[in-house]
């Protein structure tokens, strides 16, 4: 799992909802029997269906989310995993509204006298509605919508002479990695230039379908600051996949202010919000 790949708002939803858990095992009633207490948690069968609809289903939002981040655009019977995740979030939000009106476990507990709401109501009414405002304002909300965790700087150019960058670890091989930046010679058909990265290996060259189009654009390296759709080149407005923060993407075009990508397993398409982007 790409952890990079995650934002805010997929980490507060996490947080919601591993804090359900935990108040899943706190009392939801207590009752003062004078010389004892007894209590009932959300795992009581007297409160069912309170354990799967607030507590599974949190859990659930979660890992739809980190799935939807891990499989940017894959849809489910029309809709996507994050939009699948919105939905059900909303869902636990409501069961947990309406599980602090619950009255149907005093009888269970043998007495409707010194029945009181415990922690573990109050503490699942609270998440409950958290995770839901969480859940609907993750892919609006810019606060939300930032990264988890930072993308990794881009590589500086290796310098004649100087300083070799990273010199304390081995270099990152494999495709995303643009060790500096790109220059391709030649037209289309033409082989790109073969370039050296700073610690002598070769860096990954720009496909023959990525190669300098006509103009005065080269392709380049790039990262994005925060995750980002890539609709599809002929027009219609689908969506085929979403950039995320922390991966190099490799830019083979340019149309007005937007982008042509290229993702690593080679699809393309056009990343309309280009701004801020982090160049290789």
């Amino acid at each position: 799992m790409n952890i990079r790949s995650l934002t805010r708002g997929d980490g507060a939803v996490i947080g919601a909802a591993v804090l359900l858990l935990i108040a899943s095992f706190l009392p939801f009633f207590s009752l003062d029997l004078g010389d004892g207490s007894k209590s009932a948690s959300s795992w009581s069968p007297a409160l069912f269906p309170l354990l799967p609809t607030v507590t599974l289903g949190a859990l659930a939002t979660a890992a739809l989310f980190v799935f939807a981040r891990q499989q940017p655009g894959r849809q489910v019977i029309g809709l996507t995993l994050d939009q699948w995740g919105t939905a059900l979030g909303v869902f636990v939000g409501w069961a947990a509204f309406w599980s602090i009106f619950s009255t149907v476990i005093p009888s269970a507990m043998g007495s409707n006298h010194g029945v009181s709401k415990g922690a573990g109501a109050w503490l699942t009414f609270i998440f409950g509605i958290g995770l839901a405002v969480v859940a609907v304002l993750n892919n609006r909300l810019p606060a939300l919508k930032a990264p988890l965790m930072g993308a990794t700087p881009a590589p500086q150019p290796y310098v004649a002479g100087g300083p070799q960058p990273y010199a304390a670890g081995p270099p990152q091989a494999g495709y995303g990695y643009p060790g500096g930046a790109q220059s391709v010679e030649g037209g289309y058909g033409q082989p790109a230039a073969q370039q050296q990265s700073p610690y002598g290996a070769p860096a990954p060259q720009p496909t023959a379908a990525a190669a300098k189009p006509a103009g005065d654009f080269s392709a380049f390296w790039f990262a994005v600051p925060v995750p980002r759709p890539l609709y599809s080149e002929d027009g219609t407005g689908g969506q085929i996949a979403e950039l995320t923060p922390g991966t190099w993407y490799l830019a083979v075009d340019q149309r007005g202010a937007a982008l042509v990508a290229q993702t690593q397993d080679g699809r393309r398409g056009v990343l309309q919000d280009s701004s801020g982007i982090q160049r290789g």
